[in-house]
């Protein structure tokens, strides 16, 4: 979806982002829907419609907006919300409920109320605490849940320590340990207000192997194993979570999906034959795979300082406040200078934010051609966590986000005001003088 004109200007999804720079303003967020369309495409074509009673639903902390759950629905995946926040705007969106599944380490009795009222479709259980919160709820609404535990696995995994969900060492799931998990299964088999349907693991992001994923799955199996021979309970369904690492650099490898799906499925088949499993149902939730790369930035250049032999700091209009990831984890990104896009790139120089923090620092050493103050420069694979992440440091504005397809924009988010950051600022009368 990455293409230029004449004029060495870069398109987005047909779109000209110089253009979009100018009518909506920078920072600003950009979405191509065709992309989200095209990685859907290939979630169906290499799992659901390959292998039979699969599911995929998307984790909408990469990015949610209501246009984007709208997107979801019509692709014919589901989501997996993590807040109440989140089942909330898909409730305003009318989503599905038995299509939305949802997770977190420490739901509460309010946001599981929400969750039990609309009737969502599961509910990712994450450790004993919220199971008996959760069968309290049922029985005081006389009403029943399906749910899955989330386990912890405890398997290594080969990204940065902040997005590592699967060591034994995590605040997220249920730890392999007999004298927890197992009495927690026994304990919601028995259950008159809780439907047990099986387990869910999610071991981190950012994957370019397999390996992790099959490991966690023996852990999940095994398990299954477990319940149907001490509790003659089968299990019916196993939640792979996501993780699916995708392009940001030149230095990334990704994979396809069938590279990491093909696999778990053929083990999971080979393991239901051997223990006589009928129609085990699998489900995926893929986040950042969906829409990382359906997303860029756009930036205006401000402030140009060279310090002689050291280096160029280029300054933005944006910074940690609507991508906080380099700062947070050192994440690292591509750009250009999305109106030089046939310029000879010579210079070596650092794009920093406008924040007042040292730590805001973008992109270290990009290759650019000359840049001069009111160019555009264009951050690739912002589609996921960067939106999401936003937020108000030194009082800035969160920017809009647009949605291009085919040539045509429309803001799908508008950008805050002063005046709706200041909304909820109340001053009490007693300092009113």
């Amino acid at each position: 979806m990455i293409s230029k004109n004449n004029n060495s200007v870069l398109y987005f999804d047909g779109c000209n982002t110089i253009d979009l720079a100018n009518k909506y303003g920078t920072p600003l967020y950009v979405f191509s829907e065709n992309v989200i369309i095209s990685r859907c495409k290939e979630i169906r074509e290499s799992f659901l419609n390959k292998y039979k009673n699969t599911k995929a639903v998307y984790a909408c902390k990469a990015f949610l907006s209501l246009a984007m759950c709208k997107i979801i629905e019509r692709e014919g995946l589901g989501l997996d919300v993590v807040s109440g926040g989140e089942l909330y705007t898909a409730i305003k969106a009318n989503f599905p409920a038995d299509k939305i599944e949802f997770n977190g380490n420490n739901k509460s009795q309010s946001e599981l109320e929400m969750a039990i009222d609309y009737g969502v479709g599961r509910i990712i259980v994450d450790n004993c605490y919220e199971l008996n919160l959760l069968e309290t709820i049922c029985k005081s609404k006389n009403k029943s849940a399906k749910i899955l535990f989330r386990i912890t696995p405890g398997v290594k995994i080969d990204t940065h320590k902040y997005i590592t969900t699967g060591n034994k060492d995590s605040k997220f799931g249920i730890p392999l340990n007999e004298n927890i998990i197992y009495p927690a299964i026994e304990k919601a088999i028995n259950s008159k207000y809780i439907e047990f349907m099986g387990f869910h693991f999610h071991i981190g992001s950012q994957l370019h192997d397999n390996i992790s994923h099959l490991a966690a799955l023996d852990a999940s199996l095994s398990l299954v194993k477990y319940t149907k021979e001490k509790h003659n309970y089968t299990v019916n369904e196993l939640n792979l979570g996501g993780g699916f690492g995708i392009k940001y650099t030149n230095d990334d490898e990704p994979k396809s999906l069938s590279y990491f799906i093909d696999p778990i499925m053929n083990k999971i088949n080979d393991f239901c034959g051997k223990n006589h499993i009928d129609d085990m149902h699998v489900i995926i939730e893929p986040g950042r795979w969906i829409a990382g790369e359906a997303g860029i930035t756009l930036y205006t250049v401000g402030s140009i300082k060279t310090i002689p032999n050291i280096r160029t700091y280029v300054a933005i209009d944006g910074g940690m406040t609507d991508n906080i990831r380099p700062a947070l984890y050192q994440a690292k990104y591509d750009a250009v200078i999305a109106n030089k896009l046939d310029s000879k790139t010579y210079k070596t120089v650092t794009i920093c934010g406008k924040c007042c923090e040292s730590g805001d620092i973008l992109i270290h050493d990009l290759k650019t051609p000359e840049i001069s103050p009111g160019d555009i420069l264009a951050v690739f694979s912002t589609g996921a966590y960067g939106y999401s992440m936003a937020n108000n440091y030194n009082s800035n504005v969160i920017p809009a986000v647009v949605l291009v397809k085919d040539g045509k924009d429309e803001v799908i988010v508008k950008r805050q005001s002063y005046d709706d950051m200041l909304r909820n600022n109340i001053i009490p009368d007693r300092l009113n003088f």
